[in-house]
């Protein structure tokens, strides 16, 4: 594997925020560290850009041990949360800082600069100051900072949770498209669901400083191997079996059909664009169900519901 993290553990005082990770990342993919806050997912992150030190593990890139290397002498860039850009400096000039430390001349450093000013559709405002142009475009000048040393992975700690909904759909493609024309490995941090799941090749779910699942996000989302995970990834309908066992079923696994052998009444409806969802009174218990909202369904029909055993989920005990 191209990064493979062994072992990996870091404490501060009593308090275990990275506990003993095993993680293996191919080349050219980008992994989302998915989890809630002060689950280590940051800590992680840190942790491979060489701004902390691991008290106990390993971490391999390309197969070289950069475990104790300098930030500074490691082939990694960050795009950090807050972008950490220069005020004082122009568009360009934050772009290229990072030549100076390779001994690039001036007018290549320059010349480069305006090439990948140009992948990110920002040519135009290459002499502007940085508090003068827009926090998506900040956004890309940090990541364009990131991608012109030529490094042989990218950290992006939650980089578009400072820009509103639209915009953030819209930067987190531009990312996937670089990503893809470069071929460059990427370890994204988020705490959105919906954001991991569009953006990753891979999602590593962490809770409480371990990975408990890692797969591709369509595994995870119809496999989840816990209910934490199922819960932390959307929602679930709740069921108890014939043999007492606690039964989960997504919302999009249950449909309404005229011979479902589930009956019941609609409660609630609510409109979310492509899909309606419905809240299903059983007599017993609440079934959510999502349609496609070109059906006319209304709150208060009896409807009846099928369910796609083949997309059940059983754990083997019950979590809180």
């Amino acid at each position: 594997m191209y990064l493979e993290i062994n072992d990996l553990s870091k404490s501060f005082g009593p308090k275990t925020v990275v506990s003993h990770m095993n993680l293996s990342v191919s080349e050219g993919t980008i992994l989302c560290l998915l989890g809630s806050s002060g689950c280590g997912k940051t800590t992680t992150l840190q942790l491979l850009g060489g701004f902390l030190k691991a008290d106990e593990g390993r971490i391999l890139l390309d197969g070289e041990d950069i475990t104790d290397m300098e930030p500074e002498r490691r082939p990694v860039s960050t795009v950090f949360q807050s972008y950490a850009l220069f005020p004082h400096k122009t568009v360009l000039e934050n772009v290229i800082y990072g030549l100076k430390f390779q001994g690039m001349k001036k007018k290549e450093a320059v010349s480069r600069g305006m090439e990948y000013l140009e992948l990110v559709g920002l040519s135009e405002y290459a002499n502007a100051r940085i508090q003068k142009i827009s926090g998506g475009q900040q956004q890309r000048v940090a990541l364009a900072r990131a991608l012109i040393v030529n490094p042989k992975m990218v950290l992006l700690d939650e980089p578009l949770s400072n820009l509103d909904a639209k915009l953030r759909v819209r930067i987190r493609e531009e990312i996937r498209q670089i990503q893809k024309r470069f071929g460059m490995t990427m370890i994204f941090v988020t705490h959105d669901q919906e954001e991991a799941m569009a953006l990753g090749d891979q999602i590593a779910i962490m809770e409480e400083g371990k990975v408990i699942q890692h797969g591709s996000p369509e595994e995870i989302y119809h496999h989840p191997n816990s209910l934490f995970v199922m819960n932390f990834l959307g929602k679930a309908n709740k069921f108890t079996d014939q043999d007492g066992r606690e039964v989960y079923v997504r919302p999009e696994a249950m449909r309404f059909s005229e011979n479902g052998p589930l009956r019941g009444k609609i409660i609630k409806k609510s409109f979310l664009g492509a899909l309606n969802q419905y809240e299903v009174d059983t007599g017993t218990f609440l079934v959510t169900v999502m349609e496609d909202s070109c059906h006319e369904r209304n709150e208060g029909d009896l409807v009846r519901i099928q369910t796609d055993m083949s997309r059940i989920c059983l754990f083997e005990s019950s979590e809180s």
